[in-house]
């Protein structure tokens, strides 16, 4: 493909002048005005070093636990729970100061301005039936917060991912302290059975009971069962299976539905759950532990392990944003096999259905400052052209609509190593009904979503970027969350292959709060 440049002397002076200044990069040869502001992080002496770039990001979207002695902890599973204008978003924690994913709790009012509490909230004990913490959640049942969570003894096969578990609680006064119900705990009732964890709490106050989901196979078929138990905690009683894999529809090695949920939206009840296939899925029905239709997928490959959070208005989908072990690393299955990552939070709004789908927090889109785009607000981008479009600041957002003549693929390319063989690439494949997200210039895919793209429709996108994370949102479709190490202070192009593509309305705006 050739690079297509659209020149002005007057962009070309202002990036010449601030060559070592915020956001230029050293690339002087835009096709959009700069337009640089003050506070804008400057990349340029770390334009070829993705590690140097991830360790300078300042996340407030997608939050990460502070370094622990230059180890950098991670956001494993999430635990929402909200109270009086807070949400408590409760996570297992790899790395950093955590001992075997011990449990940690970070606070927010807006999903942008946090307050990391530095001691865990349940540390794991290395041995028993505590070895490990698994996933579980928080409920308030009058006036006592109730804990459940799994404890993973580590079982006779420690290398598998069958393993012992076990359903505990603590028990606390607040939200913030904990103790542990020593001597309490459900196992599961049928034999030989080790999957048996990510307990889901409710509280029936008209029945004075707690109601427990938990992911546990059922005839050997991964599924999720409910529980009851009395709010003083006794009396735990099986109540049978509420969903259990397709496997027609959710395809592969897949063993446990991990982190399940259920919450009402609108007029109908949701079950969400993570399978071990990447995907965070949801299905529907009229009760919330009757029986559940068919799946489908929220996102891709990269959001993973979401629950839940509702102030009473809002709904949100918490959970997070898969990692690789190594910035610098280009391969897909780099990109697939880390465990935790940043937490990302979205939006849950309905998809005009009768389903659901997921869109930017409202506190993202707002206290924004536009951004200039030199060609004007449309650009037509022809088949073999990749087009610079904007910078890649370390948070922003690009609003915008797109078309398609009915032919070849077009999306988003961003410059990772100055390479056109390494841009790592967001493409929307109208003759396959997907949009995906691959590396090396389309060569190695690593994730997507189903998508209907008609001819010679404008498409309203939303794409929003954090640091290395991002999520693109379009119209009527699934989000797509990717992860772009080592593309900050870059540009970023629009492209064609085999037809021509329109993106029109184009903005970008960058954040105005906190600016240091």
């Amino acid at each position: 493909m050739k690079l297509t440049k659209r020149l002005s002397l007057a962009t070309i002076l202002l990036c010449g002048a601030l060559l070592f200044t915020a956001g230029c990069g050293g690339n002087q040869n835009p096709n959009y005005e700069e337009d640089v502001k003050s506070g804008d992080k400057d990349f340029s002496l770390m334009l070829t070093n993705a590690a140097k770039q991830e360790k300078s990001y300042d996340y407030k979207f997608n939050f990460l636990p502070e370094a622990d002695s230059g180890d950098q902890g991670y956001v494993g599973d999430t635990m929402p729970y909200y109270e009086d204008g807070t949400y408590y978003i409760y996570y297992l924690k790899d790395r950093g100061d955590s001992f075997n994913h011990s449990v940690y709790l970070a606070t927010t009012k807006d999903f942008i301005h946090w307050e990391e509490k530095q001691e865990p909230i349940l540390k794991a004990e290395g041995t028993g039936q505590e070895m490990m913490i698994g996933t579980g959640s928080v409920v308030k049942v009058n006036e006592k917060y109730y804990f459940f969570y799994t404890g993973n003894n580590g079982g006779t096969e420690w290398k598998k991912e069958h393993r012992g578990e076990a359903i505990l609680v603590a028990e606390g006064d607040s939200p913030t302290s904990f103790t542990r119900k020593e001597g309490w705990k459900i196992e599961p009732t049928a034999s030989g059975v080790h999957d048996f964890r990510d307990p889901q709490a409710y509280y029936d106050a008209a029945n004075h009971q707690i109601v427990l989901t938990i992911t546990t196979p059922v005839g050997g078929n991964a599924s999720i069962v409910k529980y009851t138990l009395n709010e003083d905690l006794t009396n735990a009683t099986d109540g049978g299976t509420i969903y259990s894999r397709d496997a027609s529809v959710i395809k592969g090695t897949v063993y446990n539905l991990e982190c399940s949920d259920t919450f009402k939206f609108g007029d109908k009840w949701y079950l969400t759950f993570s399978a071990q296939d990447g995907v965070v899925w949801y299905t529907t029905s009229t009760t919330q532990y009757g029986q559940y239709a068919d799946p489908k997928p929220l996102d891709g490959h990269l959001f993973y392990a979401a629950k839940h959070v509702s102030n009473g208005t809002d709904t949100y989908m918490v959970g997070w944003t898969r990692r690789s072990e190594s910035a610098s690393d280009t391969s897909a299955t780099g990109h697939l096999k880390g465990w935790a990552g940043n937490m990302q939070v979205q939006k849950v709004v309905s998809d005009g259905n009768g389903g659901i789908r997921l869109a930017p927090v409202d506190a993202y889109t707002q206290n924004t400052e536009e951004r200039v785009l030199v060609a004007g607000s449309t650009v037509e981008v022809n088949s073999g052209d990749f087009t610079e479009a904007f910078r890649c600041f370390e948070r922003y957002m690009v609003t915008g609509k797109v078309s398609h003549g009915g032919k070849g693929t077009f999306g988003l390319a961003f410059n990772f190593s100055n390479k056109e063989a390494e841009y790592k690439m967001i493409t929307f494949s109208p003759a396959e009904n997907t949009i995906s997200f691959a590396l090396n210039k389309g060569a190695d895919p690593v994730t997507s979503i189903s998508a209907n793209l008609d001819a010679n429709k404008a498409y309203s996108f939303t794409y929003i970027q954090e640091g290395s994370v991002g999520t693109l949102y379009v119209e009527g479709q699934n989000a797509l969350t990717v992860r772009l190490y080592g593309v900050s202070g870059k540009n970023v192009m629009l492209f064609a292959d085999g037809g021509t593509a329109t993106f029109s309305e184009l903005k970008q705006y960058t954040y105005t709060y906190n600016r240091t």
